[in-house]
């Protein structure tokens, strides 16, 4: 029995030990490694910390040793849930996650993925990753007092190991050897993590308060509207939002081979129908998800990249594209279809009626995240807003059947055969669950590039159904999708149209070098997309000499 016992505890001191060592090293290096690398060379590595922790044990005084190991395993798992987080916002948002900003994101994700998924899944997952923490909080703490006390029991052992370690430690530093991408066998990443996100904080906060400096002080707050939208006078203005329209649908063999021929078609009925296109690129400020950062970057010339900053920017003053349009006499209309409740910002973009997910009167299937597809919801625009209005009329048109997760796509049928959408039934059948259509990337990318397909069309096909020479059609992608579509490190951008009937129109903004069509040039001009409301409004404002704002 004891030979059983001194095996067992071998075996623990062990398994703590490789815990403690994967808490350190692990993480980090997956969120950051390859498709197709070798995994289990992220394990060899010699983290300093766990070394530098060893060392601090074995000179405190014994009563103190364990409170130590306690605190440094806490320590240790909140670092771990950092990085897991990294990794999650890396995977969706394609940047790091941020502890001053980012918490009300999180929020976020439960809906979407109870929108998409179902409550009991979403409500699952939680209690999954509250477990997770649950138990990863008592293992690292129990793993580094385990460790303590075997360092205490054997002092003279533990410091030829850590002498060993550090040794080992400081020439492969020197040497600088890699066995994964990214990350030196040589370790520091936990330091190096903690001392970025201690770094961030006060940068986090300056930032903050620049933004709210903007916020409160709108270069175009003294100009009276009419005179930032005069050359549009008549003109009836639509903004259509295509989810998820990004840089890597036009660029990526994968999808462009669908995303371009579709854009090619699209721009090719809209000449018939005496439509002209120009197009060019905007940075987005947002990626992966978040739309409403985009819309509202786009909207008020702002660069609105996180909650904190919409919840400000919304409870300001701050002058918007349609709310300019309402003040100079536009009727005002919003067409919502992802919303399930009611929209207290629509005041401050400036609407005077918004249609969501519960006012359209859609009867159809659900089609994965997206309640309705986008040629429903440009049906009842047109039947219920457009046909309706009785001056000229500003609205944003939301689409969403190319959100993720792509797993339903819809297709096209006769104008006159929408009705309340239960044309749809049929279209629904067969769908692959989630799990089994991101299971495999080529499938995954073609269904999202099948969706902009179906989102481009059903936009452009309404306007060369029902537009005239005094409709006005701005389309642009949100964001770019998830890093399961792009890959990593994909660029933000996103292609934004002009489209006009009236040749005046597209000659407002012939300095701005966008490329004829609906397909943007490679090398054409990029701007922040907080850069569009301004630059927007001195192409389209006065023109006889009066300064109105930056140009």
């Amino acid at each position: 029995m004891p030979k059983i016992r001194r095996l067992l505890g071998g075996l623990l001191t062990v398994a703590a030990a490789a815990l403690i060592v994967a808490a350190l090293v692990v993480p980090d290096a997956i969120a950051r490694a390859k498709a197709g690398t070798f995994l289990p060379a992220a394990f060899l590595r010699i983290p300093i910390e766990a070394i530098l922790a060893g060392a601090v044990v074995l000179v405190l005084p014994v009563r103190w040793r364990r409170p130590f190991a306690a605190l440094f395993g806490l320590g240790l798992a909140a670092l771990v849930v950092l990085k897991i987080a990294n990794a999650g916002f890396r995977t969706v948002l394609g940047r790091k996650f941020d502890p001053v900003l980012d918490p009300p994101l999180l929020r976020d994700g439960y809906n979407a993925l109870t929108e998409t998924d179902g409550r009991t899944y979403a409500n699952l997952a939680v209690a999954g990753a509250v477990l997770l923490v649950v138990v990863l909080v008592g293992a690292l703490i129990l793993s580094s007092v385990r460790l303590a006390g075997v360092g205490t029991r054997h002092r003279l052992p533990a410091r030829r190991v850590l002498a060993g370690l550090s040794a080992a430690w400081v020439g492969l530093a020197l040497s600088g050897l890699t066995l994964f991408p990214n990350a030196p066998v040589a370790s520091d990443s936990g330091i190096t993590l903690a001392k970025s996100t201690v770094r961030q904080v006060p940068l986090t906060i300056r930032d903050e308060r620049q933004f709210a400096a903007a916020v409160r002080h709108d270069p175009y707050a003294t100009v009276p509207a009419a005179d930032l939208v005069s050359s549009l006078k008549g003109k009836d203005v639509i903004i259509g939002v295509v989810e998820s329209l990004g840089h890597s649908a036009l660029t990526d063999p994968g999808m462009s081979a669908i995303v371009n021929p579709a854009l090619d078609a699209a721009n090719g009925k809209l000449g018939a129908a005496g439509f002209h296109a120009r197009t060019g690129w905007l940075t987005s400020s947002t990626y992966g998800g978040g739309s409403w950062l985009a819309h509202g970057s786009f909207q008020s010339g702002l660069w609105v990249t996180s909650q904190r900053r919409y919840d400000e920017m919304v409870s300001g003053d701050r002058l918007t594209l349609t709310r300019a349009f309402k003040e100079a006499g536009w009727q005002t209309a919003g067409m919502e279809p992802g919303n399930t409740k009611d929209w207290p910002e629509a005041g401050f973009y400036g609407y005077d009626k918004v249609f969501d997910s519960r006012t359209m009167g859609y009867k159809g299937p659900d089609f994965g995240w997206s309640r309705m597809p986008d040629q429903f919801v440009l049906d009842k625009f047109q039947r219920d807003v457009y046909a309706k209005a009785t001056k000229p009329l500003m609205a944003e048109i939301t689409l969403t059947s190319s959100h993720e997760p792509w797993t339903h796509v819809p297709s096209m049928v006769p104008w006159n055969a929408i009705g309340d959408g239960t044309v749809y039934e049929s279209q629904v059948a067969g769908a692959p669950p989630r799990s089994e259509l991101w299971s495999d990337p080529v499938k995954t990318q073609a269904a999202y590039a099948k969706t902009l397909a179906y989102s481009v069309d059903s936009l452009t096909s309404w306007a060369a159904e029902y537009g005239d020479e005094n409709t006005v059609l701005i389309m642009f992608g949100d964001h770019q999708p998830m890093s399961i579509i792009t890959g990593r490190n994909a660029s933000h951008d996103i292609p934004v149209s002009v489209i006009a009937k009236d040749p005046a129109v597209l000659d407002r903004i012939a300095s701005w070098g966008w490329t004829d069509g609906l397909r943007p040039a490679a090398n054409g001009p990029v701007w922040r997309m907080d850069a569009f409301r301004d630059k927007f409004f001195a192409a389209y404002g006065r023109s006889d000499g009066v300064a109105l704002g930056p140009r």
